[in-house]
């Protein structure tokens, strides 16, 4: 049985109101977030990416609920319009009973909240796009509500937040170039079904639901390897770009993740790793296609202090002299099986 509306209003560029709906029932298999925008799909998985995010700030979760959000219709100014997160935020918040606003019991006014944030994940507020805020409205930023712990009066999440990125090679035949991939972890308590726990806290907005999916399983069968990542940390997982298809990027999501936990050194520049594995849960790594575009693209691209880390089953069949190109330019290079302190 779905629980009463709960509603957080926002103002537009234009002055008028937007309105954003959230609803909560039981998840029953859907996705934990539905989102909604008349028009305007693209806005809808925005939304579903910011209110993922910002639950990683929560040191809670219970991922037996689905909650629906729905924004009453897009702003005129188009999909660049951003002034509504902050309301989507909140509304995901007070229908859930994380959080609720002080308001006068006698005459309980609909919260109105301006905000935005290219670091939801972090807490973080960046700001606002009113000229002028009006009394009784919630805007974010330095001169408003910094952070989302403010609401509670707790410090800034980020502090809490670890992160690491690691690169790895994008290859495409002509647009060649290093992709990143940054893990965020957090400290976190469990609730709800604890079976789908450690893949339920990992989220990677912004992907497809498969490689979402092959994202969580490559690291929880990673930290089940680790016998010490299971079941403590809320993670998010961002790629420097969203569209790509293969395995190539397992392993530096994987030592991303191991740097973010404090669990592996930390190379003088980058992490440049490519491998994959259908046994992350032994610790394999297991080669991935295209040795030698992805030599040739590592060879242009590193640096003094880089740590390069190659599938033990390219060793044999590297590039003449490419190791010692490599070294040259002082970085280094392991060709490993497995994972653990590379």
């Amino acid at each position: 049985m779905s629980a009463p509306a709960v509603t957080c209003r926002s103002i537009a560029p234009d002055g008028s109101i937007l309105t954003v709906t959230a609803t909560v029932r039981a998840r029953d298999g859907r996705a934990d977030v539905k989102c909604s925008v008349p028009g305007a799909p693209e806005m809808a998985l925005r939304m579903q990416q910011v209110v993922r995010l910002a639950r990683h700030t929560e040191p809670r979760f219970d991922s037996r609920n689905q909650v629906v959000l729905s924004l009453d219709r897009a702003p005129v100014t188009g999909p660049a319009e951003r002034d509504w997160e902050l309301a989507c935020v909140l509304a995901d918040r007070m229908v859930r009973g994380v959080w609720q606003p002080r308001q006068p019991p006698q005459a309980p006014q609909p919260l109105v909240a301006n905000g935005w944030s290219d670091a939801w994940h972090l807490g973080r507020v960046d700001g606002h796009g009113l000229r002028q805020v009006p009394p009784g409205v919630l805007a974010g930023g330095a001169d408003g509500l910094p952070h989302l712990g403010a609401l509670t009066g707790h410090p800034d999440p980020a502090a809490g937040v670890s992160s690491a990125r690691a690169w790895f090679p994008l290859v495409s035949g002509g647009g060649d170039s290093l992709c990143w991939v940054e893990v965020s972890v957090r400290p976190a308590v469990h609730e709800g079904d604890e079976a789908e726990g450690e893949e339920a806290s990992i989220a990677a907005p912004g992907v497809d639901a498969v490689l979402q999916a092959r994202v969580r399983a490559v690291l929880a069968g990673a930290r089940h390897y680790d016998g010490r990542g299971a079941g403590q940390w809320r993670t998010t997982v961002r790629f420097g770009e969203a569209r790509f298809q293969g395995g190539s990027y397992e392993l530096a999501l994987v030592m991303a993740d191991r740097m973010a936990r404090g669990r592996e050194f930390l190379a003088r520049g980058r992490v440049l790793a490519t491998g994959q594995s259908s046994g992350w849960h032994a610790g394999q790594v297991e080669a991935v296609e295209g040795v030698a575009p992805k030599c040739a693209l590592i060879a242009r691209e590193a640096a003094p202090g880089d740590r390069i880390l190659l599938p033990r089953a390219w060793e044999a069949v590297l590039p003449p002299g490419w190791r010692e190109r490599i070294v040259s330019t002082g970085a280094s290079v392991a060709c490993v099986d497995r994972i653990g302190i590379i």
